[in-house]
């Protein structure tokens, strides 16, 4: 789950993390009430949406006065948003927030993330604030520290001073910069975030360090831990697919490419995108039914699939452990009848009652293509869409 940067700082800042002073804003005259209670001479009015890189689709503007930011809100609120995250359909800005200007002398990186290479958490940070920590990954791998930390003694002062030093801080910026370290790898570990990201941590003039942005997402499977955390949610901001999917207990990702995919399994589900990719087809979502999955599940995740408009094509690729084939074909036939099947449609059934699920799907009179195995199933949904189209 991700969250607002309003949200993060405000959630960052009850485990002592600083943060510039801000407000948030629904409408223009709010913007110009938060802008002259701030009272500082310039003010940073940021839209607020689920990603990055808002600045260079204008949508973060510095502003001098009240009536500036009335203005600057006024410009932000309803517009639609692109940037390199949300790709070409952008996404509508409903809030914005209007936060104290702030006396910038360096722009720092700070990210705290789970590596499951190492299986720690790890503290990374680079000189390279305020770009893309990929790029700066690309370009300049030697530009990112990182530190691991062992899960239980928790983060020591050592390694935020290490990672100070690597940075090139020196005298009150690294007792600050240390503190804010710390600080951020408790609020990551107590809130069961999966990812903490200050782009640009900023080193101010006077050697306070500041997060001058902040992103946080959390793991789905803690947040009945935190029904607090849990309240911040802005369904708005989520694809509706996905959120039709987490109420009937689906695991859906939207993709970019035509060919609709429903598995019971997630390393099966990654095997058929796989295999859909190597055969010169692309994926149009993850879905993964679950090893358990009842026969009406199987009709919502079906009826999900074929309700995005981008799918040319579906293949169903399932192994019946716990999960019955026949229950699966049941649920196929059920779902196609339902929403009326317009797109080439290929099974692969293997495990329980396979012979009685070939059967049911051969006697529903839908034209629905076996297949004899996974590779044989990505050829024929491959070349099924091709040859529609």
């Amino acid at each position: 789950m991700n969250i607002h940067e309003y949200q993060a700082k405000a959630l960052l800042a009850k485990y002592d993390v600083a943060v510039p002073r801000g407000r948030v804003a629904y409408t223009a005259d709010e913007a110009e009430a938060a802008a002259r209670e701030l009272g500082s001479a310039i003010c940073v009015v940021k839209a607020q949406i689920h990603a990055g890189g808002r600045g260079k689709g204008g949508g973060v503007k510095l502003v001098r006065s009240p009536q500036e930011a009335a203005g600057a809100a006024k410009d932000m609120i309803g517009m639609n948003l692109v940037t390199h995250q949300t790709g070409p359909k952008g996404k509508e800005v409903k809030r914005v927030y209007v936060e104290e200007g702030s006396d910038i002398a360096r722009e720092l990186y700070l990210g705290v993330l789970l590596d499951r290479a190492v299986s720690r958490i790890t503290m990374m940070a680079s000189s390279e604030g305020g770009m893309d920590i990929e790029e700066v990954a690309a370009k300049t791998p030697e530009k990112i520290l990182r530190v691991a930390i062992d899960p239980a003694v928790g983060m020591q002062p050592f390694q935020a001073r290490q990672l100070a030093f690597g940075l090139g801080l020196e005298g009150k910026q690294v007792g600050s910069a240390v503190k804010f370290m710390l600080a951020m790898y408790e609020a990551f570990v107590a809130t069961d975030a999966s990812l903490v990201e200050i782009n640009p941590m900023v080193v101010t003039k006077a050697g306070d360090v500041l997060a001058l942005d902040a992103k946080m997402n959390f793991d789905d499977n803690a947040l009945f831990r935190h029904p607090d955390i849990a309240d911040l949610r802005d369904e708005s901001e989520e694809d509706p697919r996905e959120l039709e999917a987490v109420r009937h207990g689906l695991s859906y990702i939207k993709l970019d490419g035509n060919i609709g995919c429903m598995v019971n399994g997630a390393g099966l589900a990654m095997a058929t995108m796989d295999i859909i990719k190597l055969h010169g087809g692309n994926p149009a979502n993850f879905l993964d039914v679950g090893g358990g999955a009842t026969g009406e599940r199987v009709t919502e995740a079906f009826k999900l699939i074929l309700s995005d408009p981008d799918v040319e094509g579906v293949l169903v690729n399932i192994f019946g452990g716990i999960m019955r084939c026949d229950v699966i074909a049941e649920g196929i036939v059920a779902a196609a009848r339902e929403v009326s099947l317009h797109v080439p449609l290929v099974v692969r059934l293997e495990g329980t009652n396979v012979d009685l699920g070939k059967k049911i799907l051969a006697r529903s009179g839908l034209p629905i293509i076996a297949a004899d195995d996974l590779s044989d199933a990505a050829v024929k949904v491959v070349q099924a869409v091709r040859e529609v189209a």
